[in-house]
């Protein structure tokens, strides 16, 4: 009987082997993504996310176990003590790159389709992307803060200083009173980017009416959402895009 296990492992070297560890992570990576957009599918977003963040802690602990016997760390409530290691500074450096790191990929995914199909098809594809990700990244806010399940202008306002982009652009908030408030993306870093190119600014009101209404609303269903301004609207030199959150 031919051991198919051995005759593969035999024809890698190691760097061909090393090469099949960084695929068998994106692997894992995009497992995961698919189950949980079939689940969606299949069940509904709401459902979906409760069972995405079982599903996430208790993966998570096994995977995270069984790599640190390999490189020599443990978990420690959850969390892998090389992390825990690290000074703040470490730490704060480690979780800005992150978050750059996630804003290359979007851009990368972007560029890929637009030289592929074009702009439309890549902002539509984006735009949908959107509607995904931003109930996602709410919803996984809301828990590590324990917000409630309505927790107002207040809990938005903080559910807004943890997103992705919190570590990557400059935002500000201004208050209108107790029942709404503007949100202001003082520095974006793909759009100062363009500036410093000469190019005119990207047109993202489309995914950002997705984005920022999908978040609001999945952080507190009672809270609309309206655009101040975003390219290709005309703006003042102060904030790239701005938005408005109030109570109905």
């Amino acid at each position: 009987m031919t051991d198919y296990r051995a005759d593969n492992e035999a024809q890698l070297g190691k760097e061909e082997t090393a090469r099949y560890i960084v695929d068998l992570f994106h692997r894992i990576i995009l497992h995961h993504g698919m189950w949980y957009g079939e689940v969606q599918h299949q069940m509904g977003p709401e459902k979906a996310l409760v069972l995405l963040e079982q599903a996430f802690k208790t993966s998570f602990g096994i995977q995270m176990n069984h790599l640190g016997k390999i490189f020599g760390f443990e978990m420690v409530d959850g969390i892998p003590s090389v992390l825990l290691d690290m000074d703040e500074s470490e730490l704060a450096a480690l979780k800005d790159r992150l978050a750059k790191n996630w804003l290359v990929n979007d851009g990368v995914w972007f560029q890929t389709i637009e030289k592929s199909e074009g702009q439309g098809e890549a902002k539509r594809c984006n735009d949908s992307c959107w509607a995904h990700f931003s109930p996602f990244e709410a919803k996984t806010i809301s828990q590590r803060l324990g917000l409630s399940a309505a927790p107002g202008l207040e809990g938005l306002k903080r559910a807004l200083g943890f997103r992705v982009y919190a570590s990557i652009n400059e935002q500000s908030i201004v208050d209108e009173g107790e029942k709404s408030f503007v949100f202001q993306m003082n520095n974006c870093r793909v759009q100062a980017a363009r500036k410093r190119k000469g190019l005119p600014d990207y047109p993202c009101k489309s995914a950002g009416l997705v984005e920022y209404s999908y978040f609001a609303r999945s952080v507190d269903w009672r809270i609309k959402t309206e655009c101040v301004g975003c390219p290709p609207d005309d703006r003042p030199e102060e904030w790239f895009c701005a938005w408005r959150f109030y109570l109905d």
